[in-house]
């Protein structure tokens, strides 16, 4: 089940499309030291910056690894963790117009009857299961996404109605469609559904994408493919096209403008992202259907949670000297786990250390700093996190009225 159902007024008209290709096209050449963009014929030309200059670069390389910034978020996400961490919230004892709540992976959701309520929490999920609480994690998804949601209209609608405090979203019903659209432009990842696992493994047609032979880790494909996934008890499934529409979860029409809405939210996103020196290397989208057969967006968008993020200017260097490419988001804890246990068999896993968990907590603050070019706000931990959203919940609840 997804974790968020939304419902949203009429389609939002779309403007003229582009189409950006990320090069080099599949090796990169050995004396290229940056990545461009390169319009397509077939599409209207879009002029934007390759990179910034390379003293803004590796200015972005010295804030992740060491400044002063990360020494101030760090001191931050120590003094707050772990006592003001959101692990579990229980609005429907709080807030009196709310009548149900859904557990998520990370986001618990809450009816109100007309609207739905999201909270964000701080629960850190991969491998189909809980690892850790990550400080300050709920509020950057919940705000990345909104981030997104305000800059992505232009290609698809959304039903966000408000954003009454960092963690939550109020949001209109829809029928949600049980499939999620994967989108990848590069051969990588570690778990088993992730492209370069199951290519290592010799499948060279992945839900229905026809891969060619010779590609390895890390390396760009020619062209953004769409990997779809349903859910299998508690694990995603990977479908084809012909799954799909046989097991009668999308019909042929809601699977195509479905697809052409999620590679063109990808390829915006990559636009965006090389444009503040990050590359957006795959993502993962959800969609509904609202009562007027209007297709929108939901649950969160290019978040370092969905999503996979390199840094732009050392990704070429090192894919040619066969390292792993700089991640800012949740990849390093997966390699952690997979290194130290069997993270999908073992009943137990082992702990998270802190100075782990710190340097994900100001990696996801640093994605959220870099992409939207604003300071994220530590909030005071004086008052409880629970208390400060079933207060602003139910404000915003009552002015909903």
């Amino acid at each position: 089940m997804s974790e968020s159902m939304f419902m949203a007024a009429a389609l939002n008209p779309p403007k003229t499309p582009f189409k950006i290709i990320l090069t080099p096209a599949l090796l990169p050449p050995p004396t290229s030291s940056a990545l461009t963009f390169k319009p397509n014929n077939n599409f209207p030309t879009l002029s934007v910056a390759a990179q910034p200059q390379q003293q803004e670069h590796a200015a972005l390389l010295d804030t992740l690894r060491n400044s002063t910034r990360k020494n101030q978020v760090l001191q931050s996400i120590r003094t707050t963790s772990p006592f003001n961490c959101l692990s579990e919230t229980n609005l429907h004892h709080t807030v009196p117009a709310l009548t149900s709540k859904t557990r998520g992976k990370v986001r618990d959701i809450y009816d109100s009857g007309e609207y739905l309520v999201l909270v964000t929490t701080d629960r850190q999920s991969a491998f189909d299961r809980i690892l850790a609480s990550i400080p300050f994690k709920g509020q950057v998804l919940n705000q990345t996404s909104l981030w997104w949601f305000e800059r992505t209209q232009h290609i698809t609608a959304n039903a966000v109605v408000s954003t009454p405090d960092p963690n939550v979203t109020i949001a209109k019903k829809c029928s949600v469609f049980p499939v999620e659209f994967v989108a990848r432009g590069f051969v990588t990842g570690s778990t088993d559904t992730s492209l370069w696992t199951v290519y290592n493994k010799g499948i060279r047609n992945y839900c229905g994408n026809a891969l060619p032979d010779g590609l390895v880790k890390n390396q760009k494909m020619a062209a953004n493919i769409l990997t779809p996934t349903t859910k299998a008890a508690d694990h995603d499934v990977p479908v084809t096209l012909d799954e799909i529409i046989e097991r009668g979860l999308m019909t042929r029409a809601d699977y195509e403008e479905v697809s052409r809405k999620a590679l063109s939210l990808f390829e915006y996103g990559q636009c965006v992202a090389l444009e503040h020196g990050l590359i957006l290397v795959d993502t993962k989208y959800e969609f509904g259907k609202a009562e007027d057969g209007s297709i929108m967006l939901i649950d969160e968008v290019h978040t370092p949670d969905s999503s996979r993020y390199w840094i732009a200017n050392s990704y070429l260097e090192r894919f040619q000297n066969g390292l792993e490419p700089e991640n800012v988001d949740k990849e390093f804890l997966r390699l952690w786990f997979k290194n130290h246990c069997n993270p999908y068999e073992d009943e137990v896993l082992p702990e998270a250390p802190e100075d782990l968990i710190c340097e994900l907590s100001w990696r996801y603050i640093f994605l959220y700093e870099t992409i939207t070019k604003s300071k994220f706000e530590v909030l005071s931990s004086e008052e409880p996190i629970h208390e400060r959203i079933s207060r602003n919940v139910t404000s915003a609840l009552a002015s909903l009225k």
